[in-house]
């Protein structure tokens, strides 16, 4: 069995599988995107829609936990991504492989970027911004693996719930506020962990606009259009979900709106 049929094999049961760097010591990062590229077209031609992006080790505070020290990135899909008109959602945890849950900044793009831009031009291809939660999982034993060990392994995206969207224009400091944007994070009414914006590459939009470069670069083939929405990876670390579990959020900036998610089976 091919690589690319092996780890769509393993997402489709939720089971664990060999890493590819295990079997090739010199997997990197050419061989992994084209791994997730030709993942991506066996995703769309079963009829999955990718709807977005997301981007994954920004955090540098987890770079020496997890042993990655740089972005990855990959799609979203309509079959994974959920967006919400309140503040609470229930997640079914069937289908996911060692599932953790991080509180990120989604923006949602108006209109496509290019390469290059600064971050007023950047903001100036937004349309939303949005609290939300990314669930992670991993296909592979014990959450050790390489970065382009990541990246083929759909850069380890699960699902993503979006909260309500806020306009961004008339933001004047949207970079700002969003790097000194303040979260805790709850589980079943007890903080677990707390973080703020600047530790995402210096602040969300700040990752944005890296991974609009880094794409341009690395992915040209893999489009971002208006109507797409970007996650921009985790203001804490990743916390291990489990059945029964009600996660929820405070937020130092009253424009996003805070989250609560309840874990089902």
């Amino acid at each position: 069995m091919s690589l690319t049929h092996r780890l769509l094999a393993a997402y489709d049961t939720a089971s664990l599988t060999p890493l590819p760097s295990s079997a090739d010591a010199a997997f990197a990062m050419p061989a992994a995107f084209a791994a997730a590229d030709a993942l991506r077209t066996l995703r769309i031609a079963r009829g999955e829609k990718p709807v977005g992006y997301k981007i994954g080790f920004t955090n540098r505070s987890i770079w020496q936990r997890y042993g990655v020290h740089q972005p990855i990135w990959g799609p979203v899909w309509d079959s994974t991504a959920t967006l919400l008109d309140s503040a609470t959602a229930r997640l079914p945890l069937r289908g996911l492989s060692q599932p953790r849950l991080e509180p990120e900044v989604v923006f949602g793009f108006a209109r496509a970027p290019r390469a290059g831009m600064s971050l007023a031009e950047l903001q100036g291809c937004l349309d939303w911004v949005a609290h939300g939660f990314e669930i992670v999982h991993t296909h592979f034993e014990g959450w050790r693996f390489t970065a382009a060990d990541t990246v083929a392994d759909f850069a380890l995206h699960g699902r993503l719930v979006v909260g309500p969207r806020v306009p961004v224009q008339g933001w004047a400091r949207l970079a700002e506020d969003l790097a000194a944007l303040q979260v805790e994070l709850q589980c079943d009414g007890k903080p677990v962990d707390r973080g703020q914006g600047t530790v995402v590459l210096d602040g969300p939009l700040n990752a944005l606009r890296l991974w609009v470069d880094a794409m341009a670069e690395h992915t040209p083939g893999w489009p971002v259009r208006a109507g797409d929405y970007v996650t921009t990876g985790t203001i804490t670390d990743a916390w291990p979900l489990l059945p029964g579990q009600r996660w929820s959020t405070t937020l130092s900036d009253a424009r996003l709106t805070p989250l609560t998610l309840q874990t089902e089976a």
